[in-house]
């Protein structure tokens, strides 16, 4: 895929600025490597605190009267020691940003653009120092606190979702970057029948915006739920679903791999559609002819909605994954959860990415609030499946669905497991559990068996009776938090 990519445009814009800036900044043959990296720093910080998406380094253009003089640097062939420049630079910042060096001709020179994206959710580090620029100055962040507060009010400011992912595009790049037909059929709205309408009703859910550079700014919630290809969108080309099948539990022997690159709009059915066909079913024959899964399609669905709407896109090199083994399916995102992995059956949802979450649930991608891990858990217990298993090893969060296993296989953790979320289920729906809902939950008939799952929760002080005072026969059991 190609779009317009005018580097000469790109380059008298920013020599109308008059002078430099705190998120540009003008060489003609300084190519020392430290030099670059900590302007990276500053230049990513000084976009972020000014409101810009991206900050510029630009050789062959003299930093007082902004003349283009042209300029001999070759990123591309730029090394340090035996390391390519670009690499180098990469393994020294942190957070890692993706840069862009883009080569070109203005005015009969030849001109060296580096494009950073502005930082998102902390200060860019260069060899674990923060830069920002004074004036046409360098500086150390840490010696300058009310520039280091105004850049984390503007860190708080900035959602994600409304940031540029690709800027002062043309009306026929949207239309080749974005699937912009499918925003239609997923609001269910007709389509206009100009584009500059289509333009408007995109930019009116913040898809595209107005660019401050002319043109047309494709916003990263533009780009997530519509892309046709993620990978022109930087840093967002790492967040498509991969989906890996094993052949054994361990992660050794891979047979089938497949990434969804398109928007999420998309990529969401599309991924849903082929992990449902590729585990394991057979059929049911009673009246219909239907097909029973190992695991419940609904839970399927309503994990990989979470595992892509509550990600922490600042994560980089990593996105959303379904890998699937034998007996067992494990969907990760990037990011900590923001709720106790225990509470996530009654807690109130937090999602750092409101904007992604509002509009997938307005297109009936995720549920309301609150009821997808009530329906994950729901539909596991109607299996008769073991509990679903929440883990946040690191800066990640794992939900994993596990396939049939009978009582007498299951581990204690696994039986205390599904009697605490079965007691949470219970709980937020204002219904009682007994000795007899646990002996449906399992499929036992002995009451017997049924208290002895019991116990296990409460001695596990997972599980705890309403009412210590209430006959045996008349037990009834809540979560340890109600």
């Amino acid at each position: 895929m190609t779009y317009t990519d005018n580097i000469a445009g790109l380059v008298h814009e920013l020599q109308r600025l008059g002078r430099e800036t705190q998120w540009v900044e003008f060489k003609v043959g300084n190519v020392n490597p430290d030099e670059i990296g900590e302007y990276i720093s500053a230049l990513a910080n000084g976009a972020a605190r000014a409101s810009r998406s991206f900050g510029y380094v630009v050789w062959g253009i003299e930093d007082t009267e902004h003349q283009v003089v042209g300029t001999s640097f070759d990123p591309g062939h730029a090394k340090v020691g035996n390391e390519e420049l670009e690499n180098w630079l990469l393994r020294l910042l942190s957070p890692r940003v993706d840069l862009r060096f883009r080569s070109g001709e203005v005015d009969g020179f030849p001109v060296v653009v580096l494009e950073i994206p502005a930082a998102l959710a902390s200060p860019v580090q260069f060899k674990g120092t923060e830069y920002i620029r004074v004036g046409s100055y360098k500086k150390l962040l840490k010696d300058h606190p009310q520039i280091e507060r105004e850049l984390w009010r503007a860190f708080d400011r900035e959602l994600f979702e409304f940031s540029i992912a690709q800027e002062a595009v043309s009306e026929a790049d949207v239309d080749e970057l974005l699937d912009v037909r499918s925003y239609f059929i997923a609001t269910k709205t007709p389509r206009p029948t100009t584009f500059d309408a289509v333009l408007e009703a995109l930019s009116a859910e913040r898809m595209v915006l107005r660019g401050q550079r002319g043109g047309w700014d494709i916003t990263n919630l533009g780009a997530l739920c519509f892309a046709r290809d993620l990978r022109p969108f930087g840093r967002l080309g790492r967040k498509s679903i991969r989906v890996v099948r094993y052949s054994d539990t361990g992660r050794t022997a891979a047979i089938g791999e497949v990434e969804f690159r398109t928007g999420y709009v998309a990529a969401f059915e599309a991924a849903a559609q082929h992990i449902v066909q590729v585990i394991p079913q057979r059929e049911v024959i009673d009246v219909l002819r239907t097909s029973e899964y190992d695991f419940p399609p609904v839970a399927i669905r309503e994990i990989l909605a979470n595992t892509l709407i509550h990600q922490d896109f600042s994560v980089r090199g990593a996105g959303p994954m379904v890998e699937i083994f034998p007996g067992r399916i494990e969907m990760s995102n990037p990011g900590a959860p923001l709720v106790d992995l225990a509470r996530f059956v009654d807690s109130t949802p937090k999602s750092r990415n409101e904007g992604l979450a509002s509009f997938m649930r307005r297109i009936e991608v995720c549920e309301e609030r609150g009821t997808g891990v009530d329906k994950v858990v729901l539909a596991t217990e109607q299996a008769l499946l073991p509990a679903p298993e929440f883990r946040s090893p690191g800066d990640s969060t794992i939900a994993v669905l596990f396939g049939p296993r009978d009582l007498t296989a299951m581990p204690r953790t696994e039986r205390v497991r599904a009697v605490y979320l079965h007691t949470c289920l219970h709980y937020v729906r204002n219904e009682d559990v007994t000795n007899t809902t646990i002996r449906e939950r399992f499929g036992v008939d002995s009451p017997t068996k049924a208290s002895r799952l019991i116990a296990e929760a409460v001695d596990a002080n997972l599980v705890r009776l309403l009412d210590p005072e209430a006959s045996r026969r008349y037990s009834r059991y809540v979560p340890y938090w109600a």
